[in-house]
């Protein structure tokens, strides 16, 4: 018996699907109700009958109770259901690894990784929430008007922007990037809403240095995918597409005191990625695409440089539209619109995207389509990415 400590080509994903994506506050259903819509969706997509489910997965502190969703849903057992502590959106790459964790151990055998986000239903992200009394990290942060997610991140990113000489050229190409990308996709919040240059650079300031469009959309929607051990893969409706690797965790001493950590100027990846590599047995010059989480675009350029793509000197060379636009660009990025142009939940989005990618199906394919890997979460802990890759690559 094997005691390689890895996941890859054990688990495969041979479904996906989403609800109808919206605006805050404009979905018509509650929030439970997309996260069914999602369930249901990629559970057609895999050709599975949803009372065969038996195992959960969720992170980013979903509202949506597993027992609840199964009973929904006419589930026969319930064999496993786990979540993915803290980090908000650094936790939706961690959380297939836990679900494929699962169907490794043999925990479960058709496991369902879904996150259901309804902004309109339980309020904004991009407010301060009242609050009576404040602890951990926002203690330090709120008695000097730190409040909102635009705030806190600003700060780690204008430092990182400062030590680098990285020009705001670069962080546009991120926000036209997904912007190009969301107009090829019918599901984009921001399909049909071309973002021009100049509409970028006119756009108006929420805290230096994040215009408008640096910031991710607010939302309604869910998306969900199928895993099953790899085995098993070739016996459902899709193409498979196989876990090579996934890694989670927080830098040393991520959660002393806020805004004063050791490295500073950082997306909290530099170890994830050596993890993540090494599971995969894959490195930066075999990825075709990258869906790398915008909560802001500089939290991209940060990410990039630490899963290896370029170094911080290159950037501003690097990140230029035409490098990150499939299907020929270096690195085609954010491939369905992201969180800029798709919709934000919290980056699960970009995890069904990159195994659209995989399959052939993105409406905007990158020339590389073997494998692709998704960036959760950049500036939080713990933060999680992974790689998915066809059957060629294992």
């Amino acid at each position: 018996m094997s005691h390689e400590r890895t996941l890859r080509g054990r688990v495969a994903v041979v479904g996906v699907g989403e609800s109808e994506y919206f605006k805050f506050g404009r979905s018509p259903h509650p929030e439970f109700k997309l996260v069914l819509q999602a369930v249901l969706a990629a559970c057609r997509d895999a050709g599975v009958d949803p009372s065969d489910i038996d195992g959960f997965a969720s992170f980013g502190e979903d509202r949506n109770d597993a027992v609840r969703l199964a009973t929904a849903l006419g589930v026969k057992r319930m064999r496993s259901t786990t979540m993915q502590w803290g980090g908000g959106g650094g936790g939706c790459a961690a959380a297939v690894a836990n679900g494929a964790a699962a169907i490794n151990a043999g925990m479960a055998q058709c496991l369902v990784v879904y996150r259901g986000l309804a902004q309109g239903q339980f309020g904004r992200f991009g407010q301060a929430a009242s609050r009576s009394t404040v602890s951990g990290d926002m203690a330090y942060q709120m008695p000097y008007g730190v409040m909102a997610p635009p705030q806190k991140f600003a700060l780690r990113v204008q430092r990182f922007l400062h030590e680098h000489r990285v020009e705001r050229e670069a962080l546009r190409a991120v926000a036209l990037a997904s912007n190009l990308h969301a107009q090829a996709n019918p599901r984009a919040v921001m399909y049909a809403k071309p973002l021009t240059a100049e509409a970028y650079d006119d756009s108006r300031w929420i805290v230096e240095p994040f215009r408008l469009f640096d910031c991710c959309m607010e939302n309604d929607g869910a998306a969900a995918l199928i895993l099953v051990a790899a085995e098993k893969a070739r016996d459902f409706a899709c193409p498979p597409v196989y876990l090579l690797g996934a890694a989670s965790g927080a830098e040393w001493r991520a959660g002393a005191t806020p805004h004063n950590a050791p490295v500073y100027a950082s997306a909290n990846y530099s170890s994830i990625a050596d993890d993540l590599y090494e599971m995969a047995r894959v490195g930066p010059a075999e990825v075709g695409s990258v869906q790398a989480y915008e909560n802001f675009t500089g939290g991209v350029l940060m990410s990039l440089c630490e899963h290896g793509f370029f170094k911080p000197d290159e950037i501003n060379d690097f990140m230029t539209l035409e490098n990150l636009s499939a299907p020929a660009g270096k690195l085609p990025l954010n491939t369905s619109g992201g969180n800029l142009g798709e919709v934000y939940l919290q980056g699960f989005e970009l995890v069904l995207e990159a195994a659209r990618q995989v399959r052939g199906e993105s409406t905007s394919q990158a020339r590389n389509s073997d494998v692709a890997l998704v960036t959760g979460g950049p500036m939080v802990s713990p933060a999680s990415s992974l790689i998915f890759g066809s059957e060629a690559t294992l």
